[in-house]
């Protein structure tokens, strides 16, 4: 292994937000907006130049930091899904800048206040822990960067200072941590068996004996604590719904992906063939009673937001479905399922960015988030019902949206597999995700009641960047599937 030409710009990607953070919060005041907004566009362009890159080169960009190779020093790998997953992040991120504008934005001559300072800035501490996690090439270092994530996360969620809310952060706080001693644990059993973390040089030494398989499995449950798998889910639903709406994007549309990526690496970099052939079932049968359970909870909320989080109970499910059908079949078959779960990944993060950001628009002109009273929300906030809708396509899979191409292909991959009844599970879930999303929009397009007003103005602004993440996951599956090629490199 040796690191490539433009490998500087990985160790960029990481030391621009940790400097706009540090920056940021030794300035205060508005510095911390202009600082994020300044930050976005070359966020945007370093990500779309190492994004192509990977594809011109069809191989992974690799860093050694400070010049020194593992297993004495650290190496950044940037693979397909590592530049996919980062071109998603800088994406969503720029998108989360400009919506928070109108909510933490401090107006000149006004004094600095807490909540503007410290959403700017555990913002960027968030983005530099993302990219951190997807690049990382050493598991301890991605358990610091996990950890980064959770603790920038809470942060965000708890902004507003209600005290239901530190409750329920509190609970997923809990849960992250057991998650990380447990993944702290597994990495200690690793490193006393083979002297090593680099995920590249595990590889090439793992064996299935019992250390390995009882750190795969320390491991592996911590990561699904920290994605919220069921039956682990049992802290998301309330930590997402009451987490302002920028955090709650965040939150569900990419802080749960970095565990999943992570989780990625771990069994088809770093296991034995032989025992992620045995574990792959079992995720995959977690993810199918995830996809059922979490829609069918979705279907009896009463609030909008709490409708979204365990949406995203659901659409985790999914992500799981491609292990079996990954591991142990023929070639074409297994880069089927390994397309349509990276896919799944990034247009779910799309989506669920768009509906938590719809949904919180429509709350707030609204004056609340109770469905059975949404009646003239489409009026209210005409351009987030519509977002909400096309986020909702997606999710069910509908044509064409990028949930369809990715659904599609986690089907036929079941199909010639063998595996037919992941294929059902995959249709009774778009079936239930259609049933609620169809319940939100029949009521929001109802006529209000004659004496019905807005409870307050809705910002134009935040409209438009909802309803530019829900057209961007849709336009997702009108890429040609070629495009989709990219997940594959370095695989």
């Amino acid at each position: 292994m040796e690191a490539t030409p433009g490998g500087a710009l990985l160790v960029l990607m990481l030391v621009i937000p940790v400097t706009g953070l540090l920056i940021a919060f030794a300035q205060g005041g508005r510095a911390p907006e202009r600082i994020a907004l300044w930050l976005a566009p070359l966020g945007l362009a370093m990500a779309a130049v190492l994004l192509a890159g990977v594809l011109h080169a069809k191989a992974p960009v690799i860093a050694f930091v400070g010049g020194w190779a593992p297993p004495l020093g650290l190496a950044l790998r940037a693979d397909g899904l590592a530049a996919a997953m980062l071109m998603t992040t800088a994406v969503i991120i720029a998108a989360i800048i400009l919506f928070a504008r109108a909510d933490y934005m401090t107006p000149p001559g006004l004094p600095e206040a807490r909540a503007p300072l410290a959403f700017w800035c555990f913002l960027l501490a968030l983005w530099a822990a993302l990219n951190a996690a997807f690049l990382g090439g050493d598991l301890f270092n991605l358990f610091v960067a996990l950890e980064m994530l959770t603790f920038g996360a809470l942060a965000l969620a708890c902004l507003d200072g209600r005290a239901t809310q530190f409750k329920a952060e509190l609970r997923y706080l809990l849960f992250a941590l057991i998650g990380s001693v447990l993944y702290l644990l597994g990495t200690a059993l690793l490193y006393g068996a083979y002297g090593t973390l680099d995920i590249l040089l595990l590889s090439r030494a793992a064996r299935a004996d019992a250390p390995t398989i009882v750190a795969a499995s320390l491991m592996t449950v911590g990561l699904l604590g920290k994605m919220a798998l069921f039956p682990l889910h049992l802290w998301l639903p309330a930590a997402h719904a009451g987490a302002p709406p920028a955090a709650s994007a965040l939150l569900s549309g990419l802080v749960v992906k970095a565990s999943y990526v992570l989780l990625l690496r771990l069994w088809f970099w770093v296991m034995p063939a032989a025992l992620l052939l045995a574990v792959a079932p079992i995720l995959a049968l977690l993810g199918a009673a995830a996809i059922l359970f979490g829609s069918v909870v979705a279907l009896r909320q009463a609030r909008l937001k709490l409708l979204v989080a365990y949406s995203t109970v659901a659409q985790i499910g999914y992500l799981f479905l491609m292990f079996p059908l990954a591991a142990g079949s023929l070639a074409e078959v297994a880069e089927r399922a390994w397309t349509g779960g990276a896919l799944q990944a990034i247009s779910h993060a799309f989506a669920k960015a768009a509906m938590f950001l719809a949904a919180g628009v429509i709350a707030r002109g609204m004056g609340h988030d109770r469905i059975a009273e949404l009646h003239g929300a489409a009026r209210v906030a005409p351009l987030s019902v519509l977002a909400f809708g096309l986020a909702g396509l997606s999710l069910m899979g509908i044509p064409p949206s990028g949930g369809f191409t990715a659904k599609w292909l986690l089907l036929q991959a079941a199909l010639y597999a063998g595996q037919w009844w992941w294929a059902l599970v995959i249709v009774a879930g778009g079936l239930l995700t259609g049933g609620y999303v169809f319940r939100v929009l029949s009521t929001a397009m109802r006529a209000p009641a004659p004496d019905f007003a807005p409870a307050a103005p809705v910002d134009a602004m935040q409209e438009r960047v909802a309803l530019g993440l829900a057209v961007i996951s849709v336009v997702l599956g009108l890429l040609p599937l070629a495009a989709f090629g990219l997940v594959l490199i370095g695989r």
